[in-house]
């Protein structure tokens, strides 16, 4: 999508700050406080379930209140349906970006500190990141580490629909043994997460890390931590016990162990990076006793072995079925996807079986790419229609087959799409053209301004309506007017003035600041006031001459001295 196209009320967006699969965060300005945001935008508004799992992120992060946790400011929707979250927006980039970085250990444990303090909030509101990772740590300008990206937080009162079935969320590099095999979690499973986190700061590498998912998981069940230098020693305690594979040797809490963070003695770690060797005295020889038949281990060992042996199957297993489960879906899409079955029947659409695969790996390339296919053949389709239409002239009529409809159709899958809108703009431009020629002919049949739906007036007005700038359109009404301005003049050749006055006043019902016309109103309007007063000096010369008719009558003047009148 291009940012320029991109228009939210009350933003003004620079730029694009990233991309996924399922969203792009973009920076803009707040305009009412004019301060700098990031906004996430979902990729589309067709997937129900995900944007009311974004909307469930927003209200997550925005019942949080901590330094350490991204501050929300707005969620709402695009006119086209699709959700925005605007959230502060952090300059100092990720904790992804500095990989392979040795970190000073007063960084570090500043670093994790934050974090855990952070994290300490969203457990107390009963809930668990889940996806603890560099890249979701995240960096104000002055440093303060901030824990974002909640869309895989869960309420712990509530089962995990993807754990009953199998399913890890997460990052396997940064999973805690028991998420990477798909059992519940708690608090105690963050701050594993938070603890490989530590350990990547401290050393500059993740030892947990395989060379495909299965490795992965396989190390988090069964490696120990790698043994830290002596000039890392005062971490040995805490990461010993953040990084424990079963949760109850863990911290109970992320107070428990912000309080553990608190005794690290940053100072010891410069009395151990030199130490003098010493040397220990001999002992005397120990006095000669019988031996003794050393217990073998090899019991437990095997014990324990077993046990590790069943842990990698499972997980093994797991990771087996995930991915057969989701091979066996994207063939189903692909049978769908063929067979023309995009979107419908809803319960058995190439549509549905993408979605499916999403459910289990949201980050999936082929749903995607699959998903953005089935729009793109959508849209074709639609297009496909609208062009058959358009050449039909079928314009707008029938309401739900025509041209217009079937663009509208696909730019409600697309509101950006390139031929679709040039598409529109084709109907538009046809539809334009169809009324300029309505317009011609009913000034050729004499239909200036009646009948009021079927005049050229009417028809110009349309078009303005539409395009507001159009120049035929606008000629078209000046000419109109001018026709109306003649037809004046050739009533007051014949002295109809309210002929010529009926003229005018609808000529300016075609052209209102036509300024021929304006003037022509505003001389008759003098006319009119010229000859009332004429006529009212006229009457009033009448009266007065009657008047002194009557007085100068000899025969009125005696009768009025007779009777004393």
């Amino acid at each position: 999508m291009s940012t320029t196209l991109l228009e939210i009320p009350g933003y003004r967006v620079h730029g694009q700050l990233g991309k996924g699969g399922m969203a792009e965060v973009f920076l803009a300005t707040q305009e009412s406080l004019s301060r700098k945001v990031a906004i996430k935008v979902l990729h589309s508004a067709e997937d129900e379930a995900f944007s009311q799992r974004f909307v469930r992120e927003a209200h997550i992060v925005a019942s949080l209140n901590h330094p350490s946790i991204i501050t929300i400011h707005d969620i709402d929707r695009l006119d086209d349906g699709r959700y925005y979250l605007a959230m502060e927006f952090l300059p100092g980039g990720d904790l992804a970006r500095h990989k392979g970085e040795l970190f000073a250990p007063e960084r570090a444990l500043q670093i994790v500190r934050q974090i855990a303090s952070g994290l300490a909030v969203v457990h107390d509101k009963g809930l668990v990141h889940r996806d603890v990772k560099p890249a979701n740590v995240l960096f104000r300008a002055d440093g303060t580490a901030v824990l974002t990206d909640f869309g895989v937080a869960k309420d712990l009162d509530i089962d995990s629909e993807l754990t009953q079935f199998g399913i890890a969320v997460g990052s396997p590099a940064y999973s805690s043994p028991e998420q990477a095999q798909c059992q519940p979690l708690d608090a105690r499973s963050d701050i594993y997460s938070l603890g490989v986190i530590l350990l990547e700061m401290l050393t500059g590498s993740n030892p947990y890390r395989g060379g495909n998912y299965t490795q992965t998981v396989v190390n988090h069940v069964q490696m120990e931590p790698p043994p830290l230098p002596d000039s890392l020693g005062a971490f040995r305690g805490v990461l010993s016990r953040m990084l424990a594979k079963a949760p109850d040797e863990r911290f109970a809490d992320c107070r428990a162990l912000l309080a553990a963070l608190d005794e690290v003695e940053l100072s010891d770690l410069d009395e151990t990076q030199i130490r003098p060797a010493l040397t220990l005295p001999e002992a005397a020889a120990p006095a000669p006793v019988a031996p003794r038949k050393r217990r073998s281990n090899m019991p437990l060992l095997v014990v324990l072995s077993v046990l590790v042996l069943i842990g990698t199957l499972t997980s093994a297993g797991l990771y087996i079925k995930q991915q057969r489960e989701i091979a066996a879906l994207l063939d189903q899409a692909e049978q769908r996807f063929a067979a023309g079955q995009l979107i419908e029947p809803a319960q058995d659409s190439a549509e549905q079986y993408f979605n499916q695969v999403l459910a289990i790996d949201d980050d999936n390339d082929a749903a995607l790419a699959g998903l953005q296919r089935i729009r793109e053949a959508r849209i074709k389709v639609l297009t496909d229609l609208a062009e058959q239409r358009l050449a039909d002239g079928l314009l707008t009529e029938p309401a739900e087959d025509s041209a217009d409809y079937y663009y509208r159709q696909a730019l409600a899958i697309d509101p950006q799409h390139a031929g679709v809108l040039a598409g529109l703009q084709k109907v538009l431009q046809a539809r334009i053209a169809r009324y300029l020629e309505l317009a011609e002919q009913s000034i050729a049949d004499k239909r200036l301004l009646l009948p009021a739906e079927d005049s050229a007036v009417y028809y110009y007005q349309q078009i303005l309506g539409w395009a507001p700038d159009n120049a035929d359109a606008l000629a078209g009404l000046n000419s109109v007017a001018l026709l109306y301005r003649d037809l004046a003049r050739t009533a007051y050749r014949r002295s109809d003035f309210p002929g010529a006055l009926a003229m005018i006043e609808r000529g300016l019902e075609a052209e209102p600041q036509s300024p021929e016309l304006l003037q022509m109103q505003g001389e008759h309007q003098q006319l009119l006031a010229d000859a009332r007063a004429a006529n009212a000096r006229a009457a009033a010369d009448r009266a007065a001459r009657e008047e002194r008719e009557r007085n100068n009558n000899p025969i009125k003047r005696a009768w009025n001295n007779i009777f004393g009148q």
